[in-house]
Parts: structure tokens; sequence; C-alpha cells
């Protein structure tokens, strides 16, 4: 395909070139009334610039359509890769909830078990005493529900981060540089007076 995009380009050129040589040699119009229709051309060229349409409500779908489903949005954006990290991060944070709510469940039915009188439970051992004791499994529960609590917080604040990440970019594949339109800082070393004049230029072509 390379070789191709090269080669006609070539061709065209050498053809173009022949083609002009001999209307050089025919031709007695002066060169002055040919350089009209370049002018004009290019002209066309530069006034059929179609600048693509500004799309206002693309912010929203990419929101509301990662609020539906994690991924949906940055898929929206043309943004694939991304799709991957969404679903690692809900995921993990969806594993490590689940992992502390189980353990948490255990430490929970030994500690009733415990109250009701029974010692044939993982923690207690074949001593007269336990190896985990009443308040140890207390404080496991307590442990294990705040980290609970704080991994669906987790959770929730990526899924809010997924849905805030197709917001912004749909925002920034919108974001258009004008040509006709420059802002830059100014910094000038004034020699006369010793001083600095900063300030910022704005330059705008009709």
């Amino acid at each position: 395909m390379l070789n191709k995009r090269i080669y006609i380009p070539l061709v065209i050129l050498c053809f173009v070139s022949v083609f002009g040589f001999s209307q050089t040699e025919t031709d007695s119009i002066p060169t002055v009334i040919d350089s009209v229709p370049n002018t004009i051309s290019n002209e066309v060229v530069i006034d059929s610039i179609v600048r693509k349409p500004l799309n206002i409500l693309a912010p929203s779908k990419a929101a509301f359509y990662s609020a539906i489903l994690p991924g949906l949005g940055q898929a929206y954006n043309k943004k694939y890769w991304k799709i991957p990290i969404v679903y690692a991060a809900i995921g993990t944070g969806i594993y490590v909830y689940l992992d502390n709510d189980k353990t948490y469940k255990r430490y929970r039915d030994i500690y009733k078990r415990r109250l009701a009188g029974f010692t044939d439970d993982e923690f207690y051992g074949d001593g007269p005493t336990p190896k985990v004791s009443n308040e140890g499994l207390i404080r496991a529960q307590n442990t294990l529900r705040r980290n609970k609590e704080l991994s669906l917080l987790i959770t929730f604040g990526l899924y809010a981060l997924n849905i805030i990440d197709a917001n912004v970019d749909a925002h920034l594949l919108q974001y258009n540089l004008d040509e006709n339109l420059a802002l830059k800082p100014h910094f000038q070393y004034n020699e006369q007076e010793n001083s600095t004049d900063l300030g910022v230029t704005l330059n705008f072509k009709f």
C-alpha cells in the first residue's frame, strides 16, 4: 500500500508535467493568463474546508452510556483502551467487598455459636481456653465491617469516576483549535526603563 501511495502521485505529477510542457510549446497565450485559473483553484480549495459541527449532546450521551454500563461511554468516545482499566478497577473493588463480606459472616457465625455454648469452631482449638477469644472475634468483625464499607465506597467512587471520565473525554474530543485565533504570553525586557513587560497577546485573523 505504501508503494502504491508513493507511485500514484509520482505518475500523476509526471503526467501533469508532460501535459504542461506540451501546452507551453504549442500555446502562444502569455503565462500571466495561465496563472489566473491556478489562483482561482487555490481559493476554491481554501474556501471549501468544512469544519466538523459541534455536538453539544455528545458529553451527556457519553456520561449516560457509562452510567448504564461502565465502559460504554469510553467506547462511544472511541477510547477503547480505557475499557479494560474501567473493568479492572471496578472489578477489584467488588472482589475486595465480597471477600471482606464473606470473612465477616464467617466470624459472625462463629461468634454466635460461642454465645450459644458451642466450642467446636476453628478458632477455639483443643485447649481449655480458645485461641481467639470472644473479644477477638468482635474486633475482627468490626475491622471486616469497616473494610467492607470502605471497599464499597471506593467501588462507587470508581463507578462515578468512569462516568466523569467519559463526560470529560467527550468534551475534549470537541475542542477545536482555530488557526485564525492565537493566544500567547508576552514577555519583553525594556532596556530604557530597566523593567520587564509582561502580558498576553491575542491575534485574530478575519
